[in-house]
């Protein structure tokens, strides 16, 4: 093939490459300023040393603007320094009179919660409990009474002196029968650490709880009076709360002297190990066996005979005829302890409870799922919520989450009451907690191991309440050392809004 040329169309072609060379290096040359702008945008995420900044860094990845405020820098540096800066941190503040949020980091991640947890049964215990707890409910069959236990974790507690249920009981007659219509959990809980079972923040859960679902064992030293031989100085004494006939086995005293007891796994049988104390006393969940444990403690102490009915029975006479209630404690009497000293158990029967309450059946499954189809179905972020108390590492929420219950909370039921339910600054958990700020702070604390939370509600210096959530993971150093950076992020907020 051959191509003739004329001047005129060889300067044309001459200039098509040209153009078409220079085209082929814009993007290069673009791709150069992105770079210098890139390089720009770096260093000015650095210190004065040269070294980049985290506080900086930080804000720049949680899209904050490209001058940060001064506050917005220390909130920062706090959450990025070396206690933290290995862990992963999750903070959300949030201003409810306005809607807004003050600052976020990390906000929309998830973390293990712990007790924080507790912050979303605490809010199911206020909406679905009403005023009262409802201790059980019964049906008069003419010839004898069937009980339909309801969850409540106050019946024989020793926290609670006054017993309705107790009373009822004494005072009925007739024979007396109990079936658990409703009971559709585990005794242990989603993800529950399995070898933690004889821990006393490790009760086990069930339809009718008596005593908190733990034995407590006593032990008091004397000196002997009259020693059999050289060396036999002491008389010790053991006891329980209740008296209970299960066996108990001996082990000899421990290194360090402790008073100390633990159950078999499968069975109602107990270790003591003798301590070196004058008095000491231990908690140890017993198992419950659905009702089998309740109604033979329930007969020793009220000397009173329950007779387990079969379900099927028991639901014939439950369609047929209308059952009345016994209610007992002030639910706030309840979610006070709970929040105070993070009760694990009053959390999960809490859950089980307002579960109850709407579906009629017992179960942290059902609870959880009508809960966040209904009053909570606009969390931010869909949560994973596998138990009532934070024991379970299958939890899943994001700063964002607690923010939005909270203010929902707040919203609903008021500061007055949150006051009186939350732990302040110095109390409960919160006992060795920004101690000179009485009255600042209401929140739930949260400990696991790798894991340390806090969220609730700081008054500012302006006297206006924000809402927090701090929550920590993946951590590896001591826990109070986490709290001290909590605390320094909430003086920061209480002194600048």
């Amino acid at each position: 093939m051959y191509l003739a040329f004329s001047s005129r169309t060889y300067a044309f072609a001459v200039f098509i490459a040209l153009s078409l060379s220079m085209a082929c290096k814009t993007p290069a040359a673009s791709g150069n300023r992105e770079t210098s702008a890139k390089k720009a945008e770096q260093e000015a995420l650095k210190t004065g040393n040269g070294k980049e900044d985290p506080a900086r860094m930080a804000t720049a990845q949680n899209g904050k603007s490209d001058v940060p405020s001064p506050l917005s820098l220390r909130l920062n540096r706090i959450l990025t320094d070396s206690t933290l800066r290995q862990a992963h941190v999750g903070f959300a503040l949030y201003d409810p009179a306005t809607a807004t949020y003050l600052h976020r980091y990390q906000w929309d991640k998830y973390f293990v919660p712990a007790s924080n947890t507790k912050i979303i049964s605490c809010y199911a215990g206020m909406k679905y409990l009403g005023s009262s707890l409802k201790g059980l409910e019964w049906i008069d069959l003419d010839t004898a009474i069937l009980l339909i236990p309801t969850g409540d974790p106050s019946f024989l507690h020793p926290d609670y002196p006054n017993q309705p249920v107790a009373d009822f009981l004494r005072s009925v007659s007739k024979p007396i029968y109990i079936a658990d219509l409703g009971w559709k959990s585990s005794a242990l809980g989603s993800g529950w650490s399995w070898d933690d079972f004889s821990a006393y923040y490790m009760a086990e859960r069930s339809p009718l709880p008596v005593y908190g679902n733990v034995i407590r064992w006593h032990q008091q030293t004397s000196v002997k009076e009259k020693p059999a031989f050289p060396g036999d100085t002491l008389d010790v004494f053991f006891s329980s709360e209740p008296e209970v006939s299960f066996p108990v086995d001996f082990t000899p005293p421990s290194m360090d002297g402790s008073f100390d007891v633990n159950r078999a796994r499968e069975e109602n049988r107990f270790i003591i190990t003798t301590g070196r104390e004058k008095e000491a006393a231990v908690d140890v969940p017993f198992l419950t066996k659905g009702l089998e444990t309740a109604v033979s403690l329930i007969s020793d102490t009220l000397h009173r005979e329950l007779r387990l009915m079969d379900s099927s029975a028991a639901r014939k006479f439950m369609r047929a005829r209308a059952a009345e209630a016994v209610f007992t404690q002030p639910v706030d009497s309840l979610l006070r302890p709970m929040m105070h000293r993070s009760d694990n158990f009053f959390a999960e029967q809490t859950l089980l409870m307002a579960g109850f309450a709407l579906t009629g059946a017992m179960s942290d499954q059902e609870s959880v799922a009508r809960i966040l189809s209904t009053d909570l179905g606009g969390m931010p972020h869909a949560p994973r919520w596998a138990d009532g108390s934070g024991l379970s590492r299958y939890n899943l929420f994001t700063p964002a989450d607690f923010v939005f219950v909270l203010d929902r909370m707040q919203r609903e039921f008021g500061m007055d009451r949150i006051r009186g339910i939350f732990p302040g600054s110095g109390q409960g958990t919160l006992s060795n907690f920004m101690k000179d700020q009485p009255g600042r702070v209401f929140a739930k604390t949260g400990t696991l191991s790798g894991v340390v939370a806090l969220s609730g509600y700081v008054q500012a210096k302006s006297g206006r309440w924000l809402i927090f959530s701090l929550l920590v993971n993946n951590h590896r150093q001591s826990a109070r050392d986490i709290r001290t950076r909590m605390e320094d992020v909430l003086r920061e907020v209480i002194g600048n809004y």
